[in-house]
């Protein structure tokens, strides 16, 4: 399978977004392929609010079978959530748990006005019923194999494919 650029991507997802952005709307990107395109995003869209980054390991339904990862990072919500537009970015849509998970930590920072997802690719075969409300990629991957983001030397995103561990 040949893979698009992501690059691109960001791209066309930020000219999905664009015409729904609002002067208080936040980016808040999920550790660590959604916080790479939150922070192309904001670039892109020539953005002045702050992102907000989130670690979600301690939200998950299965942190009891994963354990803690030894990339856990901290979250950064720079920002008031309360009453504020989110919009969610990830770099990958699948399961739906991910993006749950990311949606209770959120609410543990206040109640947000609304929170929209944002995601390069969305791999189907859902478990929750979640959606993404801006996408420009959607791929249909069999289980065994994972959609992995990951930046170059010059830190130019890129896709690869890669054997799920968790499959």
């Amino acid at each position: 399978m040949t893979s698009p650029d992501a690059e691109a991507q960001c791209a066309q997802l930020a000219e999905l977004i664009r015409p729904r952005l609002r002067p208080d709307t936040v980016l808040v990107g999920i550790h660590s392929g959604g916080a790479w395109v939150a922070r192309r995003l904001r670039e892109i869209l020539e953005l002045r609010n702050e992102i907000g980054l989130i670690d979600v390991s301690f939200y998950r339904d299965d942190y009891g079978a994963r354990g803690l990862h030894a990339r856990v990072r901290p979250s950064s919500i720079p920002f008031d959530v309360e009453g504020r537009p989110l919009i969610l970015v990830d770099d990958v849509l699948y399961t739906g748990r991910t993006t749950r998970a990311a949606i209770n930590e959120l609410f543990d920072y206040g109640r947000p006005a609304s929170i929209q997802l944002a995601v390069l690719a969305d791999r189907g075969r859902r478990q929750l019923p979640i959606c993404a409300d801006f996408c420009p990629w959607k791929v249909d991957l069999d289980p065994a194999l994972e959609l992995v983001l990951s930046t170059d030397a010059s830190g130019r995103l890129q896709w690869s494919l890669a054997e799920n561990a968790h499959a």
